[in-house]
């Protein structure tokens, strides 16, 4: 008899609940259904919910049952809503990634091949991570305060569905060239800093294929925190350059500072982005979270 990798046995395979965001669309349904029936003619057992509005994730998640995984099936939204609900239980989260964004399924490796999700999600292995909190909300990837946050505060739901991933394109461009951001105080592990844009990143990567922090790890307890000093149009053009290029921390305006417990004052009010979405203003405080959560990895 052979053991799971979660500890279960043959005769107990993976009990799965799947929290799906329809927001995704009909298209992304349809590939769900395939990735689903792929995991349980591997054994799995699962559950699939969708979601009714912003939030009802977290409260799918915070109210399942008895299961060993709670997958989210959408975008870095989804998967920031389901780890808010996952605080205080004893489950696994894995990613099925369907939505504009998924940097996550990127930062593990996962693919977008619709076999390799089905066998991750049935079969997967378990390694922890662990996750930062902004003004107690917990994120997985990054969070920050400047010029990314107003670029997501910029992107409406309707803008998404029209343009995609082009939509934050769009908005880094009306921000770059409406003005400059104000200064924030910026105290990482009691070292104070000054800067226009500061993102605590807890994973390697941003935006998708785009490594922002290169020495950023999941399964580490602090962050790389990048502190783009700059705020002209050109500092900011300069910074969507060098991130497509692996070249963010090369520039003389750029700081990357390894740190635990980090605070951003500045602005009252200035929007404070998490895994893509604004969660809380300034002023923040992220920290890491003690205790690791397990995650299911591509084989």
């Amino acid at each position: 008899m052979t053991v799971s990798p979660l500890g279960r046995t043959d005769a107990h395979p993976r009990r799965i609940l799947v929290i799906f965001n329809p927001a995704a669309g009909h298209a992304k349904r349809a590939r769900l259904d395939v990735i689903v029936d792929g995991a349980r003619a591997r054994g799995a057992q699962i559950t699939v919910v969708e979601t009714k509005a912003p939030g009802h994730g977290t409260e799918l998640a915070r109210t399942a049952g008895d299961f060993d995984v709670i997958a989210a099936a959408g975008g870095d939204g989804t998967v920031n809503e389901i780890i808010n609900g996952l605080a205080g239980k004893s489950v696994a989260l894995a990613v099925i990634p369907l939505g504009t964004a998924n940097v996550l399924a990127d930062e593990i490796g996962l693919g977008r091949a619709d076999a390799a999700i089905a066998k991750a999600l049935a079969s997967g292995p378990l390694r922890p991570i662990r996750l930062g909190r902004a003004n107690g909300r917990r994120f997985v990837q990054m969070a920050g305060a400047g010029f990314d946050a107003n670029v997501v505060a910029a992107v409406s739901l309707a803008l998404k569905k029209k343009l995609g991933p082009l939509a934050y394109v769009w908005a880094a461009a009306v921000v770059g060239f409406t003005g400059k951001l104000p200064i924030s105080d910026v105290t990482i592990d009691g070292v104070k800093y000054k800067s226009a844009s500061a993102v605590a990143c807890n994973g390697r990567r941003y935006g998708g294929p785009f490594v922002a922090a290169p020495h950023a790890s999941l399964a580490d307890n602090s962050f790389q925190v990048v502190l783009m000093k700059g705020r002209t149009p050109f500092s900011f053009f300069r910074y969507g350059l060098g991130l497509m290029l692996g070249l963010v921390g090369k520039w003389w305006d750029v700081e990357i500072v390894t740190g635990r417990e980090v605070v951003i004052e500045g602005v009252a009010g200035q929007p404070v982005q998490a895994d893509g979405d604004i969660v809380t203003a300034l002023p923040v405080r992220l920290e890491v979270e003690p205790a690791a959560l397990m995650m299911v990895f591509p084989g």
